[in-house]
Formats: structure tokens, C-alpha cells, sequence
């Protein structure tokens, strides 16, 4: 049972979400001032880089 394309794809795709939810919360939460800014578009990038590995699962 090895990992195919689509397997590695959707593992990838997890663990951006969860990076872009834990640096969105750091900016919410833990830097308020204007560093929570470059969090949030850091976080914001993970979710759309995920979107993207998303959107290629099956095409590979």
C-alpha cells in the first residue's frame, strides 16, 4: 500500500490548511500590531497554494 500521486497531493493539501489556520489564528490572536498583517497574507497564500494542490488531484 504505497502512496500514489493523489495521496501525497491530499496529505499536502491538509497540512497547508492547517499551517494557513495556525498562522492566521497567530495573527488574530498573538500579533496584533502590524506583524499580524504579514501572519494573516502568509496564511491567506497557504490556503490558496492548498487550493491549488486541491485543484490538481487526478490531473497528475
Amino acid at each position: 500500500m504505497g502512496m500514489n500521486k493523489n495521496t501525497v497531493l491530499a496529505w499536502a493539501t491538509f497540512i497547508m490548511i492547517i499551517m494557513g489556520i495556525i498562522l492566521i489564528g497567530l495573527a488574530i490572536y498573538r500579533y496584533a500590531d502590524v506583524a499580524g498583517w504579514g501572519f494573516a497574507a502568509v496564511g491567506i497564500g497557504f490556503f490558496s497554494i492548498a487550493w491549488v494542490f486541491n485543484a490538481l488531484k487526478g490531473r497528475m
